[in-house]
């Protein structure tokens, strides 16, 4: 897991960041986006770090605590739903990663993304394929950015019960097909995408 930073760390680029999302993919909610410094990306208590997608949602809470102590700086970027559609998922997404990387309290040397590389950015970064697999500061950031959304999603589930936030966290799955068909979609949705697009369009 720890090629890439070891490369930079070796060559003296340091501090790294890493930078991923969560909610890209959702048809409601947040699209939210972290970057994230650790202070030694191969401290042996984070070997625990993943891609959240394979940790349960327990377990992301207490990696979630982890980081936050091993980390130098941490910051956070939600972007709602309005913004998303108003500027296109993809063209959210990267200005969402400019500013989490812009926002941090030390300015990196090298910034590693998951997937897509960061125009504009104004700092020397890469994007790496299946980066939350494969480096350590890019995993905990997806730890970051998912469980700061699944909170967003369970509170706004206290909101709007009827669509069950909560469970599916505003991903299209059956129960939330259902639920929209039932309702119709609410201020949360995402008017970009295909399916909620279809409902209003009814």
């Amino acid at each position: 897991m720890k090629v890439i930073e070891q490369l930079l760390i070796n060559a003296g680029i340091s501090p790294i960041a890493g930078v991923d999302e969560a909610g890209r993919g959702a048809c409601a909610g947040p699209l939210v986006i972290a970057s994230v410094i650790l202070k030694d990306p191969f401290a042996p208590e984070l070997s625990v770090v993943r891609d959240s997608k394979e940790i349960s949602e327990k377990k992301r809470e207490e990696i979630f605590d982890l980081i936050q102590r091993c980390a130098t700086s941490i910051n956070v970027v939600i972007v709602p739903a309005l913004e998303v559609d108003a500027r296109g998922v993809h063209a959210a997404n990267l200005d969402g990663m400019r500013r989490a990387v812009h926002g941090l309290d030390q300015v990196p040397a090298y910034v590693l993304t998951d997937g897509y590389a960061i125009e504009g950015l104004g700092l020397p970064n890469l994007a790496v394929w299946k980066g939350d697999q494969v480096v350590v500061s890019i995993s905990a950031a997806s730890i970051i950015a998912k469980v700061t959304r699944d909170r967003i999603m369970r509170a706004m589930d206290e909101q709007y019960p009827q669509f069950g936030f909560a469970g599916h966290k505003g991903y299209i799955t059956a129960s939330h097909t259902r639920a929209l068909n039932e309702h119709g979609p609410c201020i949360e949705h995402r008017r970009s995408f295909s399916n909620i697009a279809a409902l209003i369009h009814k």
